[in-house]
């Protein structure tokens, strides 16, 4: 019945032919994923890529493999089926979801794929109740965990110790230039910036929800003014420093929460109690951005406190004596 609604069949229900053309069709699937993978990775990571490269080669030998098995066993064309025509076969994400995704997280998409289809191969042979469909599916079951010792061997041969390490260097400036930079300075804008409109309303009215409404309106909008100036600013292609989208909304959302920061304190309808916790969080603000700035690019921690706090300790104390003038 949920076959005839889905239009999809389960596998229980089907026969070795079908069970064989499945797995022709998902080695096939999976060697082009792995392709994708390594044209993704061959300009800045080649060494990886020549890994997936390799484990394409090896999907297609075990497709060109499988074919043999089908025509040995079976008359008749190999039979028109993917996973997505059988409930509850295991699935594989969209590419176009995994290619941005960082150096670690695809080779652990890689790893991933290799074990899913391992550990159902596995369960299926369990379930069968036909010897020869039980064989089938444990010989396909041991060609996987194949596959992912094979990928372990390709890395370790592709992939020696200064190699890795000057991958994963690559891996971790594209990090900083994309997520880091941009975000640190969006923290910064967003902290040191709002300082004087908040603290300048704060002590002129001395009424929480105004000081509030002028800190949200001002984060906000500082926000959404950083994260399109430092998407339109660069779009990466020439400066190496990634997707212009992801550096827009890493530099708009710290830009925002660096201002809203100090602002939902005036949430609070004591004056007093509000400034003070808004204070506070000022100073811890402050003391992050340089924390960040030491441990990601590798500023001086005396200079990274001497540029951040003295700057926003000025911008604090000139909102305070515009608002109390």
């Amino acid at each position: 019945m949920i076959g005839f609604i889905t239009g999809r069949k389960k596998f229980s229900e089907l026969t070795e032919p079908e069970i064989l053309a499945l797995a022709i069709s998902s080695e096939e699937d999976d060697a082009a994923i792995y392709r994708t993978f390594a044209a993704r990775l061959r300009a800045e990571y080649p060494a990886t890529a020549a890994v997936f490269d390799a484990m394409a080669e090896e999907e297609d030998s075990h497709r060109a493999s499988l074919i043999e098995l089908f025509k040995r066993r079976f008359d008749g064309p190999i039979p028109l089926i993917r996973r997505e025509h059988v409930a509850g076969y295991y699935w594989r994400r969209p590419v176009w979801l995994v290619e941005n995704l960082d150096l670690d997280s695809i080779r652990a998409e890689a790893a991933r794929m290799e074990r899913d289809a391992a550990e159902f191969y596995e369960r299926a042979a369990k379930r069968a109740s036909d010897p020869d469909t039980r064989r089938l599916l444990g010989d396909l079951a041991a060609a996987e965990r194949k596959h992912e010792r094979r990928a372990e061997e390709l890395e370790q041969a592709h992939l020696s110790g200064d190699v890795r390490d000057e991958e994963e260097l690559v891996a971790h400036r594209r990090f900083v230039l994309t997520w880091v930079q941009p975000g640190l300075a969006g923290l910064m804008d967003g902290s040191v910036s709002t300082l004087a409109p908040i603290f300048a309303t704060a002590f002129a009215t001395q009424d929480t929800w105004t000081t509030f409404q002028v800190g949200l309106a001002a984060s906000v909008g500082a926000g959404i003014s950083m994260g399109f100036t430092e998407a339109a600013s660069d779009d990466g292609v020439i400066s190496g420093r990634g997707s212009p989208v992801k550096r827009g909304i890493a530099a708009g959302v710290m830009t925002a929460v660096g201002g809203l920061g100090h602002a939902l304190p005036y949430l609070i309808p004591d004056f007093r109690l509000a400034t003070a916790i808004a204070l506070a969080v000022v100073f811890v603000e402050l003391w992050a951005i340089a924390w960040i700035q030491n441990r990601y690019m590798q500023t001086p921690i005396g200079r990274a406190v001497f540029q951040v706090v003295l700057g926003g300790a000025m911008v604090l104390a000139a909102g305070i004596l515009i608002g109390e003038t």
